[in-house]
């Protein structure tokens, strides 16, 4: 896998998967009583962890883009 998701990007991928995985469990919002809303929810939160964690994103290697300074 090429790196292509640079530190700003990661740290932000990163913040964005925790609060997604916390929030079905911590928010109480009404959104989150459907199965769907949190399944959806838990799945991105993991991909974005996913990707923050393995500096490579499929979407960007699609597209071409880049993000790092490698």
């Amino acid at each position: 896998m090429t790196v292509n998701v640079g530190t700003l990007d990661r740290i932000i991928r990163g913040i964005l998967g925790i609060v997604l995985l916390a929030l079905p469990f911590v928010s109480g919002m009404a959104l989150f009583d459907s199965t769907l809303a949190t399944i959806l929810s838990i799945v991105v939160g993991l991909v974005m962890l996913g990707v923050a964690a393995t500096r490579s994103c499929p979407l960007y290697t699609i597209l071409g883009m880049r993000t790092c300074k490698v």
